[in-house]
């Protein structure tokens, strides 16, 4: 089966996200706004063993603070534009850590902080986008609690298997 471990920013955020999303972005009805720790994955390990490891990696870690930056975007490597995140050592950590323990293979990108609104756009609907987009003031910041192992189904869409706090109970 499929997962992959996100963050689930507030719903003001989400939101904002998806004003743009379901204009620009294919995956809006697949998934919610969300921050990608971990990219999808495939494993045999059931979905009790994950949670299970994902329990204790984040009882190490206290609620995380999210600092939404800038629009932003991948160009030239993909069309895809998004809500740039803050990356402060603690996400950084924690990214790092979910690859070292969980069953997958290493990231297959540098762990870049974001939030999608707009991907697999034409050049010339990403320059457009971008930069309407790109004038956007982002000054949002909130703390987020939880950590959530999320699994594919078979029509492409995501679903939350469990969600874990993060600190100690």
């Amino acid at each position: 089966m499929k997962y992959g471990i996100v963050i689930f920013p507030s719903k003001k955020l989400q939101d904002l996200a998806n004003s743009y999303r379901k204009r620009y972005d294919p995956h809006y009805a697949l998934i919610p706004p969300h921050l990608t720790l971990m990219e999808g994955f495939e494993t045999e390990e059931s979905p009790e063993k994950l949670t299970e490891i994902l329990n204790s990696i984040a009882q190490k870690y206290q609620p995380i603070h999210l600092k939404f930056l800038k629009v932003s975007s991948f160009q030239p490597i993909t069309n895809t534009i998004y809500l740039k995140v803050e990356k402060t050592d603690e996400l950084e950590r924690l990214h790092e850590e979910l690859y070292n323990e969980m069953p997958s293979d290493p990231p297959e990108h540098p762990f870049v902080p974001h939030v999608t609104i707009g991907q697999k756009l034409s050049n010339d609907e990403h320059s457009d986008v971008f930069g309407a987009l790109g004038m956007l003031g982002v000054e949002h910041e909130e703390t987020v609690d939880r950590i959530h192992l999320v699994y594919q189904l078979e029509n492409g869409s995501w679903s939350t298997y469990e969600t874990i706090r993060l600190g100690k109970d």
